[in-house]
């Protein structure tokens, strides 16, 4: 993907129906009438292999491991890995909160470059950046395939994206489909849902 056109971002988005209109809870528990499905898309390798270098191209310094939430993140951290020539682990819901599991760790003083399918609230993403710092890794900044937030996010290194696509989203209890009485939709067809 050239110098990442991020309109082309969305189109390959598009073109495979990844982007979905309905009703929405997502993760965070916030409504939305649109949800982002990237694992359609990086189901196909050479996609996945395509928008990872370019991601992997936004952070040029050196990078000792790759960290990306399960499920959304792990194909495409997995591929920045590949291209950035580094480890690759994933974090896990433990409880409440982002941990490690299957022996997973990081070592002090290691570069980490946390890679997210989507990015809506920085919820997850900042549960991953201070584990990382109670493990003494220092994370160089956030990678991810897509921004969707509205605002600034609560994360204090470099957030870059390959394309910002700002979505509508409210509170349940301020949700203008839910006060039209508009049921909740399934957000994937396989049941599974990327931390949004």
């Amino acid at each position: 993907m050239r110098s990442t056109d991020k309109l082309e971002v969305v189109s390959v988005l598009q073109e495979h129906g990844a982007i979905v209109h309905g009703h929405f809870c997502l993760p965070s528990g916030l409504h939305s009438p649109t949800y982002v499905e990237v694992a359609v898309v990086l189901q196909y390798p050479h996609m996945a292999q395509r928008l990872a270098k370019a991601l992997a191209a936004k952070f040029p310094q050196p990078v000792d491991v790759v960290v990306s939430p399960a499920m959304g993140g792990i194909v495409l951290g997995q591929e920045v890995a590949r291209a950035k020539k580094c480890r690759a682990i994933f974090t896990e819901r433990v409880g409440a909160a982002m941990g490690f599991r299957r022996d997973f760790k990081l070592n002090r003083g290691e570069r980490v470059l946390v890679v997210e399918d989507v990015v809506t609230t920085g919820h997850s993403t900042g549960q991953i950046i201070s584990l990382a710092a109670v493990y003494g890794a220092k994370v160089v900044g956030v990678a991810a395939m897509l921004d969707r937030s509205t605002g600034a996010l609560p994360l204090r290194v470099p957030v870059r994206a390959l394309a910002g696509y700002p979505l509508e989203v409210s509170p349940a209890e301020a949700c203008p489909q839910c006060a039209a009485g508009v049921p909740l939709s399934k957000p994937s067809k396989g049941g599974e849902e990327s931390a949004q």
